[in-house]
């Protein structure tokens, strides 16, 4: 009769370091200090170490999908961790991580036809707790965050609906984001999020072979014309 109420107790226990792990690794991500296991076992996990590979995994999932940054091992015996942004983005913000809303963002674009109305945008956020005009405690104001700040950086561009009267607005991928990351690698989250494949979604798939396509002819055109301008005659 105790069994229960034992796996109940273990359970809420490694939730809880689960949750102090990511506080921590967000206070690394903030100060771009190193991450060392040792460091993770005797600030965190302490007597828990027997589990520390399934609440390391766990955390890093939530850092990933909530934050936008990886955890990745910088050596090959799991020693010491690095932090990467999600989808290779090379955007660098100043104290909370802000990659995940930009990835949130570039996703429903690409599963919209690459083109999605600022209402939508905002339908999806707010499920997600994320409101225009009320300040958040990691992505501040979004409404500016996503409207000025994103389209400066060329992450996102925003323009009029054509003909909208009154006037609507609408988001696509901007140039930076074409340049640092791809339908392919957005499709590839997605599906993870997901617990999928790529192919698992055929139209999106397809949309984002052709762009792997479309993006090797124009390195292959790059690459021909450098090589051109070295050829001496």
């Amino acid at each position: 009769q105790g069994q229960p109420d034992i796996e109940s107790v273990l359970k809420d226990t490694l939730d809880e370091k689960v949750a102090d792990l990511v506080d921590f690794l967000l206070l690394k991500y903030q100060s771009k200090e190193p991450i060392t296991k040792a460091e993770m076992l005797m600030t965190v996990i302490r007597q828990y170490e027997d589990y520390f590979p399934m609440i390391l995994k766990r955390a890093c999932e939530c850092m990933e999908l909530v934050f936008g940054v990886d955890v990745k091992e910088e050596d090959p015996f799991g020693n010491s961790y690095v932090f990467h942004n999600t989808l290779d983005l090379t955007c660098d913000y100043q104290g909370m991580p802000k990659t995940g809303l930009l990835v949130l963002i570039l996703g429903m674009i690409f599963m919209e036809g690459n083109c999605v109305t600022e209402e939508k945008i905002w339908e999806m956020l707010n499920s997600t707790g994320v409101y225009a005009g009320t300040e958040h405690v990691i992505y501040g104001e979004p409404s500016q965050f996503i409207t000025r700040d994103l389209v400066k950086e060329k992450y996102l561009e925003y323009r009029q609906v054509p003909n909208s009267d009154p006037p609507r607005f609408e988001f696509l991928w901007g140039p930076r984001a074409h340049a640092e990351t791809s339908k392919m690698k957005v499709l590839e989250f997605l599906a993870k999020v997901n617990g999928s494949i790529p192919s698992a979604f055929p139209s999106w798939y397809e949309d984002a072979l052709r762009d792997e396509e479309e993006r090797a002819k124009v390195g292959a055109l790059g690459n021909c014309s450098s090589f051109c301008e070295t050829v001496t005659f």
